[in-house]
C-alpha cells in the first residue's frame, strides 16, 4: 500500500493576460506548495474504487476517480486500486485540494502499476483533468502558464509561515467559472508581476522583494460579499498585508518570521476564526 501526501496551494501572484479563442483566460502566475494536506492511500485490486464520501462531491463526478480512469487509458493498464482519501484541505477554498488529489492518484498509481512515466507524461494527462493539475505534479514553486498547462519549477523558496483564514460563508459550485466572468479587460496585466517574483525565486538577495498578488481581488466585492469584513479581522489580527488565495474565499498572509506567523495565526483562533498556520513545501517533498 502506498500513502502520499497531497498539498494545499497559495498563488503568491495570479494575473490574468487576456481571453483565449478557445473561452480560456490566458494567465501567468507563481504557484507555491503549502503544508496543509490531504492523505491518499493506494492498495492493488482487481478495479479502481475510491473509498471516500462527503457529502455533494458525487464518487463517478469525483476528480480522483477520472484521474485514475485517464492514467489507466492512457497506459493501456487493466490493473485497478484502491484508493483512500482523507480530506483536510477545505472544499472549494481556492487552496486547489481537488487538483492535488487528482496529481497525486497520478503520481502515486505510476508507481504502484510500475508505469514508468515521466512528469512530463503525468502532467499532459492532468491537463485534462483541470487547470492546476500539472502544477501539483511537480510542487514546490512553479511558474504557470497558458490556462494552467504550462509549468516551469523554479527553486524552492527560502521557508515561508503562511496563515490562511477560512471564512464562514457558502461557495457556489461554479465559483471559479463566475470569478472569470468578473474579470475585464481593463483588469489584464502583462505577466510582469509573475515575471518579478520569477527573478526573487531565482536571484534572492540580489532584488527587491516581488509583490504578492491576485487579480481575483479586483472582483472580490461581487463574487463574496462580506469578504472584506473578514480581511479586516485579518489585518486586525497583525497581518501585514492578506491576500485571496487562488479563486478564494480563503485569504492569507505570508511571513518570514514564525513567532508572527503564530501570534496572528493564535489572535485569529482566539477569535472565533477558522485558521491554518503552515509552512511552505519544497519540491523534495513531493512524492515522485
Amino acid at each position: 500500500m502506498l500513502t502520499l501526501k497531497a498539498f494545499a496551494k497559495v498563488n503568491l501572484v495570479l494575473e490574468v493576460l487576456g481571453k483565449r479563442d478557445d473561452g480560456y483566460h490566458e494567465i501567468a502566475s507563481i504557484m507555491q506548495t503549502v503544508s496543509l494536506y490531504d492523505v491518499l492511500t493506494l492498495e492493488p485490486a482487481s478495479h479502481i474504487k475510491l473509498d471516500f464520501s462527503l457529502p455533494g462531491l458525487p464518487d463517478r463526478a469525483n476528480i480522483v476517480l477520472k484521474a485514475a480512469e485517464a492514467l489507466a487509458k492512457f497506459a493501456g493498464c487493466s490493473m485497478g486500486a484502491v484508493i483512500g482519501l482523507e480530506k483536510n484541505i477545505p472544499v472549494g477554498a481556492g487552496l486547489g485540494g481537488g487538483s492535488s488529489d487528482a496529481a497525486a492518484v497520478l503520481r502515486g498509481l505510476n508507481r504502484l502499476w510500475r508505469l514508468e512515466l515521466t512528469r512530463e507524461q503525468l502532467a499532459a494527462i492532468g491537463a485534462g483533468l483541470g487547470s492546476d493539475v500539472p502544477f501539483f505534479i511537480y510542487g514546490g514553486a512553479c511558474l504557470i502558464g497558458g490556462r494552467g498547462e504550462w509549468v516551469t519549477p523554479l527553486a524552492d523558496l527560502d521557508q515561508a509561515w503562511f496563515v490562511l483564514l477560512r471564512p464562514d460563508m457558502a461557495v457556489s459550485p461554479d465559483k471559479t467559472a463566475a470569478l472569470y466572468r468578473l474579470v475585464k479587460p481593463g483588469h489584464y496585466t502583462s505577466g510582469d508581476l509573475s515575471s518579478g517574483m520569477r527573478e526573487l525565486f531565482e536571484n534572492r538577495g540580489e532584488r527587491k522583494p516581488a509583490p504578492l498578488y491576485n487579480v481575483f481581488e479586483k472582483v472580490t466585492p461581487a463574487a463574496f460579499p462580506g469578504l472584506d469584513k473578514y480581511m479586516e479581522e485579518f489585518l486586525k489580527a497583525g497581518a501585514p498585508e492578506v491576500h485571496l488565495a487562488g479563486s478564494g474565499p480563503v485569504l492569507f498572509t505570508m511571513l518570514h518570521d514564525e513567532r508572527q506567523a503564530s501570534g496572528i495565526h493564535a489572535r485569529l483562533m482566539a477569535g472565533g476564526l477558522d485558521s491554518y498556520l503552515v509552512t511552505s513545501v519544497g519540491r523534495e517533498e513531493i512524492d515522485c
